[in-house]
């Protein structure tokens, strides 16, 4: 079998990582990958968002299976023009993107089908979102509208932090066109928690349980980024919660993607926040989170070619899923002055030096001759597994010290509970 995998990232390295370990998998193409990629997959130079190119090479070398990871080809319709060409995608269609690709379009669907989120309003003019301010308390949260690479939500302290945040995003273009509407929305308190799901086409299954770290420093300081760092599984979920995400939350996504016609292949990230054994909906992505991936894959002892060839046909079931009781904590390694301005092209250093059941997932990473260079923001995810959080945490942080390149940023405070 030959799959193709989109996209660049940790997540993407990840991706062919697990799917290597396939016995059905004869070969593993990477769109556009990176350095870690090109060791388990042959890395094709084609960029994740030029959707004509990747389906033309789909059909050139017969590809089985297009594993879709980042979100903007899948908002752009890749799934669609694969499946029109009779091939086969993992990833939801162009009608189920919108859940990521339009923020706006998110809230109205929670709204319409009572899946529990935080009060907002959408605003496509200056002067009504800074006038519509006033109906929200402090600290209120401002959002671009469309895809901003994960950092285009502003949490603001004050009004006139807010005002400032809509001028910024609506007038100034700081999220580029991402901002031509934008979503107010209530602050919600409590226990930021992560759950990535399976979607066969009819039913939800929950994969286990992370916590993701969004913000740049220690304490939850700085700027919101893609995510700093993870863990899984979180010991948040109570019987009586999961239970409480089941029918308040997955069963009304559900009842919203029949309402809508959307049938949905792939894998669908809720973003949540916790309060008093209940829960809220923060966001919906339409993909394998990052960094969540990185502490769920490697916990997963089931074959994903089979869960994935299973969630396409509408087969998948739970018991399909096996996990392991070990645990795992990830720590992001990011370019100095990440999410903002950073520079490129460091050489990384120590990763033949660490421990070898330590997993280094790349991803803003190149070749360059006989080094390895930083080429992003978020440049390494190291993974560790323990028979504890605390085990797997302590792993990770001694190997973290073993890698390193001229600026070098990281949190220190993952999974520290």
């Amino acid at each position: 079998m030959k799959i193709l995998v989109v996209g660049s990232g940790a997540r993407e390295h990840t991706i062919c990582w697990k799917i290597a370990q396939s016995e059905k998998v004869d070969k593993i193409y990477c769109a556009p990958g990176n350095a870690g990629i090109a060791q388990v997959a042959e890395c094709v130079d084609i960029k994740a968002e030029d959707v004509k190119k990747i389906v033309d090479f789909a059909q050139q070398e017969k590809i089985d299976i297009t594993v879709i990871g980042p979100e903007a080809p899948l908002v752009e319709g890749l799934a669609d023009l694969l499946n029109e060409k009779g091939l086969k995608a993992f990833g939801p269609v162009k009608k189920g993107a919108v859940l990521e690709g339009s923020k706006a379009y998110s809230k109205d669907f929670m709204k319409k089908y009572n899946v529990p989120t935080a009060k907002y309003e959408t605003y496509t003019n200056t002067e009504k979102a800074l006038e519509g301010l006033i109906d929200f308390d402090v600290p209120v949260v401002v959002k671009a509208d469309g895809l901003a690479a994960g950092k285009g939500v502003l949490i603001c302290q004050t009004q006139k932090e807010a005002q400032d945040a809509v001028k910024s995003i609506m007038e100034d273009k700081q999220f580029g066109d991402a901002g031509n509407s934008i979503v107010i929305e209530e602050f919600l308190d409590g226990i930021e928690t992560s759950l990535l799901c399976f979607v066969n086409g009819k039913d939800i299954i929950p994969m286990e349980s992370a916590r993701d770290y969004k913000k740049a420093f220690d304490n939850d300081q700085g700027l919101n980024t893609g995510g700093m760092g993870c863990f899984s599984p979180n010991p948040i979920y109570t019987k009586q919660l999961n239970e409480y995400i089941k029918t308040k939350i997955l069963d009304t996504t559900l009842e919203g993607f029949k309402g809508e016609n959307i049938d949905f292949r792939g894998v669908l990230f809720i973003g949540l926040m916790i309060k008093n054994n209940e829960a809220k909906v923060l966001e919906y992505n339409v993909r394998f989170g990052d960094p969540e991936t990185e502490v769920v894959l490697p916990r997963l002892k089931s074959d994903l070619v089979e869960i994935i060839e299973k969630t396409i046909d509408g087969t998948l079931k739970e018991e399909d899923l096996m996990w392991k009781d070990e645990k795992s904590v990830t720590v992001i390694l990011a370019s100095g002055g990440y999410p903002v301005k950073y520079e490129k092209g460091k050489i990384i250093t120590g990763l033949e030096e660490v421990d070898k059941d330590i997993i280094v997932f790349h991803g803003g990473t190149k070749h360059d001759k006989n080094n390895i260079l930083t080429n992003g923001g978020r440049v390494l995810a190291v993974t560790a597994l323990g028979k504890t959080i605390k085990e797997a945490r302590n792993k990770v942080y001694d190997n973290v010290k073993k890698i390193n390149f001229e600026k070098k940023q990281f949190r220190t405070d993952i999974a520290k509970l």
